[in-house]
C-alpha cells in the first residue's frame, strides 16, 4: 500500500486571526501533510473584516509555513473539505463551554458525511480566553490588542480601526 497524504481543513470566520488560532494552525500543520485554512465568506455574525482581508491577516500570520493554503469558502464545512480532498477538519478547543459547541458541530457534520473526521486541539494555556470577539470589541473601543494578535495583524487592526 502506497503512502497516502493526510489533508485537513481548518475553517472559521477567523475575523481576525489570533494567536490562538495561528498555534492551532501551526500544530496542525506539523500533523497533517496539508493544512486548508477555510475563511468562511458568510458567518453568522458581525464581520469587521472582508474576506480579503481575513484571507490577507492569516496568510501574513501563518506563511512561513510551506504546506498551510487559504482560501475562502461558503456553504457547508463537509463540502469544502471534500473540494480539497481532506479527510479531516480541525478544530481549537479552549476552557469554557468550546467542548459542548465543538461536540454537537462535530456530531453534524459526522452526520453529513461519515467518512470526514473531527480532530480537537487543545488550545495552549496562554490562548485558553483568546476571542476574536473580544478581540474586536476591544480595539473598537481604543484598547491595545497587539499582545493577542501576530504583529501584522495588530497592524491592520490599528489601520481599519482607526
Amino acid at each position: 500500500m502506497g503512502y497516502r497524504m493526510a489533508k485537513a481543513v481548518y475553517p472559521g470566520s477567523f475575523d481576525p486571526v489570533h494567536k490562538g488560532h495561528v498555534d492551532i494552525a501551526t500544530r496542525a500543520a506539523r500533523v497533517f501533510d496539508v493544512l486548508h485554512v477555510g475563511i468562511y465568506e458568510t458567518p453568522p455574525k458581525n464581520l469587521i473584516f472582508t474576506t480579503q482581508e481575513r484571507i490577507d491577516m492569516f496568510n501574513d500570520a501563518v506563511g512561513h509555513l510551506s504546506n498551510v493554503e487559504i482560501s475562502a469558502f461558503d456553504g457547508l464545512v463537509t463540502n469544502f473539505a471534500h473540494s480539497t480532498g481532506s479527510e479531516f477538519i480541525v478544530r481549537g478547543l479552549r476552557a469554557g463551554n468550546d467542548f459542548e459547541t465543538e461536540f454537537e458541530m462535530a456530531h453534524m457534520w459526522r452526520n453529513l458525511d461519515p467518512s470526514i473526521d473531527i480532530v480537537c486541539m487543545m488550545s495552549s494555556l496562554q490562548h485558553q480566553f483568546v476571542h476574536s470577539s473580544r478581540i474586536k470589541e476591544v480595539a473598537q473601543l481604543g484598547g491595545d490588542v497587539s499582545e493577542l494578535v501576530p504583529i501584522e495583524v495588530a497592524k491592520f487592526i490599528k489601520t481599519k480601526m482607526g
